[in-house]
């Protein structure tokens, strides 16, 4: 645990290295991806049942139908509902995708991670934008940070798909 992380609660260490790791593998901004973990809120072996009968997954919240079309790559409900950083690693993949392939200014793109909807993306979206500025003042206190360049014409993204954990 990296010793920078010691203000923060237990309950948010796990959860914001993980984080900040998987941002850092799939170049998005690191604030952001906190900010995701953080709005999601779930827990490892969390399983949240939705009105239409589909399951919010893990520390990520991934959705059991979203998860279906992942299984091609060996992914399953189970590796995302584990402890650990392998939910963040598959958010933060999933979260540079939307970035890389969807329209519109990098909050709607990131908040399609929770609804393509318009009513639902933009609550989602203000909530990540409050949570990043958070965030992003956080980090800057205690790492090196940078602007990030990314975005649609980022060619630092590699656009492969985490496998899962076995």
């Amino acid at each position: 645990m990296d010793v920078q992380a010691i203000d923060l609660p237990v309950s948010q260490r796990t959860m914001v290295m993980c984080s900040i790791v998987a941002a850092v593998k799939m170049d998005i901004p690191a604030n952001l991806m906190i900010a995701l973990a953080e709005t999601e809120g779930g827990k490892p072996g969390q399983w949240v049942k939705n009105t239409n009968g589909s399951f919010d997954v893990g520390p990520m919240q991934f959705n059991t139908t979203y998860l279906k079309d992942l299984a091609k790559y060996g992914i399953k409900a189970d590796d995302v509902a584990a402890s650990g950083c392998y939910a963040y690693d598959l958010a933060a993949w999933r979260v540079a995708t939307h970035i890389r392939r969807d329209e519109g200014d990098i909050w709607t793109r990131a908040a399609n991670y929770h609804s393509r909807t318009l009513k639902y993306n933009a609550i989602y979206r203000e909530k990540l934008m409050s949570r990043s500025t958070k965030w992003a003042d956080w980090l800057s206190m205690r790492y090196r940070t940078h602007e990030y360049a990314g975005g649609a014409t980022s060619t630092a993204w590699t656009g492969t798909t985490p496998r899962a954990n076995r």
